[in-house]
């Protein structure tokens, strides 16, 4: 058990690293990964830069976001979105909050988010739209209450990615790897979705085209060859993880190829 854990903590933590160096976190957002052996928690990093977040900083909390171990460290003020989502969708094992910059013309606007290349397929294709106000008014616009976080996941409903008016994004996906692909290809899809307007109508991906690219998408020899590709830019940044946790991921990540593979 010990050493499943050690591998999901070392995924959430470069998890982290990769988003941080891809644009996509900045001081704030956090990645999370449903523990592998109890459905009913899930693993967390104490409130930390997304870019230093190391495997022992990464706390077990149950579904309602309550950390399984005392500690006197500060934990994120908005890990309901996390707990409340797992509590909503027994299907999703790994959840991402960001702000990320091409996200944030659509928070403002609610403009809506469409696929407008194979690889925002990964986004869906529908991505709901939740403003906080409707429900609880003037607020500071975090997620902190068990109640915003519920209302946060009803909207997400069966969807991959969710905006937040004024706010940010949370997407969710069924495993770290496939959650980051997701992040960022649904921040290229905003950036060129953005910059396409400039030049005259958006013509987004039809629905049959979203359903067979997003499977492509999801595909491991997609979503690994991607996973290679962030780890050797972040290790190329200097910021990777230690040599061992690095060794003992990477046979995980071969493992979990060859796995899928023989599922399909």
């Amino acid at each position: 058990m010990g050493d499943v854990l050690e591998k999901a903590r070392e995924e959430v933590a470069l998890g982290n690293r990769i988003l941080a160096q891809e644009g996509v976190l900045d001081a704030f957002g956090h990645v999370s990964v449903r523990h592998p052996q109890d459905p009913k928690r899930y693993l967390l990093s104490r409130s930390r830069a997304p870019e230093l977040v190391a495997p022992d900083d990464v706390l077990e909390y149950d579904l309602d976001s309550n950390v399984l171990t005392p500690t006197n460290e500060k934990l994120y003020a908005e890990r309901v979105i996390h707990g409340e989502i797992y509590k909503a969708r027994p299907d999703v094992m790994a959840v991402v909050h960001h702000h990320a910059p091409a996200m944030m013309p659509f928070c403002i606007t609610g403009l809506p988010l469409v696929p407008v290349f194979h690889l925002g397929a990964t986004a869906g294709g529908s991505v709901p739209f939740w403003d906080q106000y409707e429900e609880f008014g003037d607020t500071n616009l975090l997620v902190v209450k068990p109640e915003e976080g519920a209302s946060l996941a009803r909207a997400l409903g069966r969807n991959n990615l969710v905006l937040m008016n004024r706010h940010g994004a949370t997407a969710v996906a069924s495993d770290v790897q496939g959650l980051v692909f997701r992040t960022i290809y649904s921040c290229k899809n905003a950036e060129f979705q953005f910059q396409a307007q400039t030049l005259g109508k958006i013509m987004p991906l039809h629905q049959g085209e979203v359903e067979k690219a997003g499977a492509l998408n999801a595909m491991a020899n997609v979503t690994t060859r991607t996973w290679e590709y962030w780890t050797m830019r972040l290790e190329k940044s200097g910021n990777g993880l230690a040599p061992a946790q690095k060794k003992r991921l990477k046979a995980k990540t071969k493992k979990q190829g060859k796995t899928k593979r023989r599922k399909r």
